[in-house]
């Protein structure tokens, strides 16, 4: 199975569709979202080309192919707006080779692990910054970066697993 991840799209379309664009060079046969899809946060200013109206289109288009989990700026009134479910705090999903629990990352992170079993993933969002690392216990830790609001130096990336590596994309 191979995963295009996204996170921290923040309401815009143009980096999104450019992530998009470039998940379709590579193949991908699931969309994972990773939370922060509509709203830019109380922290962020009004991002530029911000139109959550225009993400919202763009991803309802890809509805059967995506997996979600809520950020903390997801909100009830953005999933009456999306065609898929947005609103669980995590999922688990088993790509063969690696199984992935998907969060944000404000519930769930390396300083508070969920219960997982060992060789498997924890990909989540919210830093905004990309990361590949493994814990001294065996945990890989997954961060796709920010599509739209990059932090920390990063540039705005998305993450890509081909069914045996994780690697990040700058956009």
């Amino acid at each position: 199975m191979r995963i295009l991840f996204l996170s921290d799209i923040h309401g815009v379309p143009s980096t999104l569709e450019a992530a998009l664009a470039a998940g379709e060079t590579l193949g991908y046969d699931r969309l994972v979202l990773l939370g922060d899809l509509l709203y830019h946060g109380p922290r962020n200013g009004v991002p530029n080309f911000y139109n959550p109206v225009r993400v919202v289109e763009i991803l309802n288009a890809l509805k059967d192919r995506i997996v979600a989990v809520r950020g903390n700026c997801d909100a009830e009134v953005d999933q009456m707006m999306m065609a898929f479910p947005i609103m669980k705090d995590y999922e688990i999903l088993d790509a063969g080779t690696e199984k992935f629990f998907l969060t944000h990352g404000h519930l769930f992170n390396e300083f508070r692990l969920p219960p997982l079993g060992m060789g498997t993933v924890l990909a989540h969002g919210h830093t905004h910054i990309p990361e590949l690392k493994t814990l001294a216990c065996g945990l890989k830790i997954f961060n796709p970066g920010s599509v739209s609001l990059p932090k920390g130096g990063s540039r705005r990336s998305f993450g890509y697993f081909d069914g045996r590596e994780l690697k990040h994309y700058c956009i």
